[in-house]
C-alpha cells in the first residue's frame, strides 16, 4: 500500500485572542494539547489595510460590544511586532508550528523578516494584484483561501504567484465559504475535487460552518489541508468567537481527521489480507443438491450453490451446468470437475 500523506491541520486562533497575549499563549497551548500541525493568527498593520470609515459586517456586529468600526475593531486586536516575536517563542516551546496571514504589504515584510516559510493568505485578498505579486517573489510556500471567488479569479491568483517566482507545487488552494457562520446549504464541498481537477494543484478546505462535519467531509473527498477556527470560550467577545471550535471539539476534530485518513486508503480495489481469511467461510461453492449418477448432466435441478468446504467456486457456474458427472455424488457434496 502506498504511503499516506496527513492531513495538514490549522489551528486558526486568528483574533479571538482579542489583543491579549496571555489569551494568545493559552489558544497556542490548546491547539498544541489537540496535535495540530500549526496555531494561526492574522499580521495586520490596522493603518495600512483599512479605512477608519469602513463599517463592520453583520456577522462582526454580532459579537462586538461599542465598536462600530472595522478600524476600530482591528486596532484593538493588532500584534506588534514585539508580540510575533513572544508568540513565536510560546509556539517553538509548545512544539507547534506558528503560521500567520498577512493582510497588507507591511505584514508580509513582517512575516519575511520573522522567517516563515509558509505564508497564508486570506481570501479578502485573493484579487489584490500588487499584494499577490509581493508574496509570489518570496518564493516560499503558499495556501490560498479562495472564499467570495470563482474559479477565474483562483486560476488569476495562482498564475501572479506561479509569474513572480512561486512553483505551483508549493501553492495549496483552500476551498471556502466566507460566511460566519457559513450555513450547510452553502459549504458546495464538491468544489474540493473540482478545484483540484481543474487547477492541477494541492487543495484543502477553510472550514465556516459550525461543528466538524464538513471538515471530516472535505478530507474524504481530497483536501490536504483543513484550518478550522477555535477559542477558548464562545462567551467571549470578537467577531469569531461563537463560530469557533472549543477546546475539546478541537481534539475531537483532529482525532477523527486521523480516523478518516485511515479509513480512506487507496484508490485501489482489492482484498485484505485480513478478509481473504474468511473468503473460504463466506462465500460459495457449488455441491449436489440431490443424489447425482455418474453421467447425469448438472443442471439446476440437481446441483446448488452453498458456503462450503473448498470445492469449485460458483463463478464457475456456467462451465459447469451442461457437463455429465464424471462418478456419482450424494446429497451436499462437494462437485468435482
Amino acid at each position: 500500500m502506498s504511503k499516506k500523506i496527513k492531513t495538514i491541520v490549522i489551528a486558526e486562533a486568528g483574533v479571538n485572542h482579542n489583543g491579549n497575549l496571555n489569551l494568545a499563549f493559552k489558544l497556542i497551548d490548546i491547539a498544541a494539547k489537540s496535535k495540530a500541525d500549526y496555531v494561526k493568527f492574522q499580521t495586520y498593520s490596522t493603518e495600512n489595510l483599512v479605512q477608519k470609515k469602513l463599517g463592520l459586517a453583520k456577522y462582526q456586529k454580532k459579537n462586538l460590544n461599542r465598536i462600530t468600526s472595522q478600524y476600530k475593531m482591528l486596532k484593538k486586536f493588532e500584534l506588534s511586532e514585539k508580540d510575533h516575536l513572544k508568540i513565536i517563542k510560546r509556539c517553538k516551546r509548545k512544539k507547534i508550528k506558528f503560521l500567520s496571514s498577512p493582510f497588507d504589504l507591511k505584514s508580509i515584510d513582517l512575516l519575511k523578516k520573522l522567517k516563515l516559510q509558509l505564508i497564508k493568505i486570506p481570501s479578502g485578498e485573493i484579487t489584490n494584484v500588487p499584494y499577490l505579486r509581493k508574496i509570489g517573489k518570496l518564493k516560499k510556500k503558499i495556501i490560498l483561501s479562495s472564499g467570495m471567488s470563482n474559479i477565474k479569479e483562483v486560476k488569476e491568483a495562482v498564475k501572479i504567484l506561479t509569474s513572480q517566482g512561486t512553483k505551483k507545487r508549493d501553492i495549496t488552494v483552500l476551498h471556502c465559504t466566507s460566511e460566519y457562520p457559513a450555513n450547510q446549504n452553502t459549504l458546495n464541498l464538491l468544489s474540493i475535487p473540482f478545484l483540484k481537477e481543474k487547477l492541477k494543484i494541492n487543495v484543502g478546505y477553510s472550514d465556516h460552518s459550525t461543528g466538524i462535519t464538513a471538515s471530516l467531509v472535505a478530507v474524504s473527498l481530497g483536501a490536504k489541508v483543513i484550518e478550522k477556527h477555535f477559542t477558548i470560550s464562545k462567551k467571549l467577545s470578537g467577531p469569531d468567537q461563537k463560530t469557533s471550535l472549543l477546546p475539546n471539539e478541537l481534539s475531537e476534530l483532529i482525532k477523527e481527521i486521523r480516523c478518516v485518513e485511515t479509513s480512506l486508503g487507496t484508490n485501489k480495489k482489492k482484498p485484505f489480507n485480513n478478509e481473504l481469511k474468511n473468503s473460504k467461510f463466506v462465500r460459495k461453492y457449488i455441491v449436489a443438491k440431490k443424489k447425482i449418477n455418474k453421467g447425469e448432466k448438472f443442471t439446476e435441478k440437481n446441483i446448488v450453490t452453498k458456503r462450503a468446504l473448498p470445492g469449485i467456486h460458483a463463478s464457475k457456474w456456467d462451465s459447469i451446468i451442461g457437463r455429465r458427472a464424471k462418478r456419482n455424488f450424494n446429497y451436499d457434496e462437494n462437485i468435482k470437475s
